[in-house]
């Protein structure tokens, strides 16, 4: 009956994963409460994986990896492509190896956080469309990802998982010859034959064409008999709610970004934002002149410390699910998002109540002083190369050190990679890498609670009989108990099921039932696990399996095909080497 009640739960969760009726994190949460009152799991279990060492060496890896983003160490390496050679697919090798190899030692997501502005900026300096740049930019992510068992959350979860089994665990670099082989792979694919498959689309930029934003700004005059003449903003109507949105409150040769209890005079000029027909029917009823916008519109915004931003919702951004002006801090009162691009559309209107989802690209009209702050918050990446002014450049130096000594002691066995980590992420608070403050604001608590809930689903599949069960009935259907066939059915399994729900949810779904399929055949199980990691972390095929697709999915104007396109060859690619390469470094009978 435990078995049933498992696959129940388990049924459950991957359809509320793949409708994405909710957030990854409050499903798992949902699973650990079904778990619990099923009785598969009792509460201390339940519990467990807050304090597993998989998850807090994830959350110490994001701590070192904040620290080197923000002392600056990162966006030197990224700003060297500036200086490799002008023909693309050169620029797209370097860009691959670069990433794979920081990928390899630091959070992906932060990895392609700091990258991105620069390789849009290089592009654009270049010629070369940023279509063909950004889905590498992910996928060689992804490759140095697979080097190491820091590289992922993926790893290190499954890693947990195996030794909860009874098995020992991995070294730090134990996956480095098959990470760096399927790496090489990748790049040569991604230089050769993706560069063809890669569309030639302009990423979004700062300019009308870009946001057709002309056709939503319109000038309003206020005249003396004006019904708003004397009135505040906030009665003005102009809130966005309703379609239409002041932008800038126009007053002689003074260009202000009005506050709600600010006077409307008569003689000023609003600049509002909305459609044609709701802006006339607005000017008509309140008694207002229009007025024409001259010059090229976004351009035409700039100056009088006001700057024109593109902003890239992160997938960890607390944002998500809420609108601009719901941001915390005031300076998001003060800014004006005049169009959110999202997939293949660009909206320009009732944006004050639109909820941001990840991916989405803002374009912002803020104030300059209130840039920093703007750049503080975690969850947003301005698409901008210039210089980030809070950037601890002098620590940057300190900050390398610091993750080079945790890599060290971890790899030698002197510390756990969770104690070692924890050490290094307090080592940079000391060191003035990251300030006390920030810590827990680069800790992304929805992959954190996510591995977390998820971690008993694992115990339970396997303890409930569920996985072996599964693998029974499996193994009657295939033709025979050919190992390197299993091994490539499991492969398979599971990178078909990372793309359509998270990669740590497929690695706590197929590990159990890898484990299980190697008891039945009487084979090392570690061939299997290895199959089922590198597989749950490389997710090619659709911009939402894997969060660095998600990231560049918009900016790169990509559409669902170009992922199809390209990513399936290299899924394929990946499978057959991996298939073939597994029994030679992980074999199915190890000696002795």
């Amino acid at each position: 009956m435990d078995a049933v009640w498992v696959g129940v739960i388990c049924l459950v969760a991957v359809v509320l994963f793949v409708r994405n009726a909710m957030p990854p994190d409050i499903v798992a949460v949902l699973v650990l409460g079904a778990l619990v009152l099923t009785g598969l799991v009792s509460p201390a279990e339940a519990i467990a994986g807050f304090a597993n060492p998989a998850t807090v060496a994830v959350a110490a890896l994001l701590v070192l990896s904040a620290g080197l983003r923000e002392t600056g160490a990162l966006g030197a390496l990224a700003r060297g492509l500036a200086h490799i050679g002008r023909i693309g697919p050169v620029l797209q090798l370097a860009l691959v190896l670069m990433v794979s190899a920081v990928s390899a030692f630091i959070n992906n997501t932060a990895a392609v956080a700091v990258f991105l502005p620069m390789v849009l900026s290089v592009g654009r300096r270049r010629g070369i469309p940023a279509s063909k740049l950004l889905i590498p930019l992910s996928y060689a992510s992804q490759f140095g990802g697979t080097c190491t068992l820091i590289g992922t959350s993926t790893n290190l979860l499954v890693n947990s998982l195996i030794v909860g089994a009874g098995l020992h665990a991995f070294g730090l670099f134990d996956f480095a010859p098959l990470g760096i082989l399927l790496s090489a792979v990748g790049a040569l694919y991604l230089c050769t034959v993706g560069w063809w498959l890669l569309p030639k689309r302009p990423a979004s930029a700062l300019a009308a064409d870009a946001y057709a934003i002309r056709e939503y700004l319109f000038s309003l005059s206020v005249g003396a008999d004006s019904r708003l003449a004397g009135r505040r903003v906030a009665q003005a109507g102009l809130a966005g709610d309703g379609g239409l949105s002041l932008l800038e409150l126009l007053r002689g040769d003074e260009r202000l970004r009005p506050g709600p209890r600010e006077q409307i005079l008569a003689g000023d000029r609003l600049l509002v934002q909305g459609e044609a027909e709701p802006v006339l029917d607005y000017a008509r009823r309140h008694g207002l002149r229009l007025d024409p916008v001259t010059g090229d519109a976004p351009s035409a915004l700039e100056g009088d410390g006001l700057q024109l931003l593109e902003v890239l919702v992160a997938p960890n951004s607390r944002a998500i699910g809420h609108a601009w002006a719901d941001n915390e801090g005031p300076w998001s009162a003060r800014s004006a998002p005049l169009a959110i691009a999202r997939h293949a559309s660009v909206l320009h209107t009732g944006l004050g109540a639109t909820a941001l989802q990840a991916g989405d690209t803002v374009l912002l009209l803020v104030a300059a002083a209130d840039l920093p702050a703007l750049r503080d918050d975690t969850g947003l990446i301005v698409l901008s190369e210039r210089d980030n002014p809070s950037e601890r450049r002098r620590r940057a130096p300190l900050a390398l050190a610091i993750v080079v000594t945790v890599i060290v002691v971890a790899s030698v066995g002197w510390l756990p990679i969770e104690i070692a980590g924890l050490l290094g992420a307090a080592a940079m608070v000391l060191g003035r890498c990251l300030g006390p403050d920030r810590v827990y604001r680069h800790l992304d608590l929805r992959v954190l609670v996510l591995l977390a809930a998820m971690l008993p689903l694992g115990v339970a599949i396997q303890r409930s009989g569920a996985a072996a069960a599964l693998v029974t009935g499996a193994l009657q259907l295939m033709p025979s108990n050919n190992p390197i066939l299993a091994l490539a059915v499991i492969y398979a399994a599971t990178a078909i099921i990372t793309e359509v729900i998270t990669n740590n949810a497929t690695a706590v779904l197929m590990t159990p039932i890898a484990l299980a399929l190697a008891a039945q055949l009487g084979l090392s199980p570690i061939p299997f696990v290895v199959a089922v990691m590198f597989a749950a972390s490389t997710s090619f095929s659709t911009p939402i399996g894997y969060q660095t697709n998600t990231m560049v999915f918009g900016v790169g104007g990509y559409r669902f095909s170009d992922f199809l396109r390209v990513g399936m060859p290299l899924n394929l690619l990946f499978w057959a080497v991996s298939v073939l390469s597994i029994p030679h470094l992980f074999p199915f009978r190890p000696a002795g």
